[in-house]
């Protein structure tokens, strides 16, 4: 099994998701993870589980806009200052057709929870390229604009990963014939 982890954060709550992500990953087999930015030229022939995560801005996906705005809000500079997933995913490389996917966000938790999700409007996008969905989209929550990630998010999204794992490990044993 081989899998991708590309990720897009703002003040370093999505990539620390994003790496527990990889190390739930990891117990199956190889597990990359990589900004967005440097997420260029073609995707592993042999990749099993591509997933995909950003942070919710306004509702979806960052745009330039909600990027620049983030900046004024943080007091450092931003993981990811170029273009995001949203951009990413209008220009992706191909995908192989038997690649599973999926794709996570990160989002404030407010006492009422709000809308909108980067991670369905990322997911929306994968279905449309016709791959298969390992699992709906994830969301793990901050306590804040720029952090910190609320009690338990990193653990959570270590066993979401480990999850995926194992059923693209699976997937992938079936595919080649051996039995797991």
């Amino acid at each position: 099994m081989r899998a991708l982890v590309i990720y897009e954060s703002m003040f370093g709550n999505t990539q620390l998701i994003a790496k527990a992500v990889a190390e739930g990953l990891a117990r199956h087999g190889k597990a990359d993870l990589i900004e967005v930015s440097q997420a260029t030229g073609p995707l592993p022939a042999d990749l099993s589980l591509l997933i995909i995560g950003g942070p919710t801005h306004a509702f979806g996906m960052s745009r330039a806009k909600t990027r620049e705005s983030a900046a004024q809000q943080g007091t450092g500079p931003l993981i990811s200052p170029g273009e995001g997933i949203r951009e990413w995913l209008e220009n992706a490389p191909k995908i192989s057709p038997q690649t599973l996917t999926a794709s996570f966000d990160t989002k404030i938790a407010k006492p009422a929870w709000l809308p909108g999700s980067a991670a369905r409007s990322a997911m929306k996008r994968l279905k449309r390229f016709g791959l298969p969905i390992a699992a709906p989209p994830e969301s793990f929550y901050v306590n804040d604009t720029t952090g910190p990630l609320a009690d338990g998010e990193l653990a959570r999204a270590q066993l979401w990963g480990d999850t995926l794992g194992s059923l693209a490990a699976r997937k992938a044993s079936t595919s080649s014939g051996i039995t797991p």
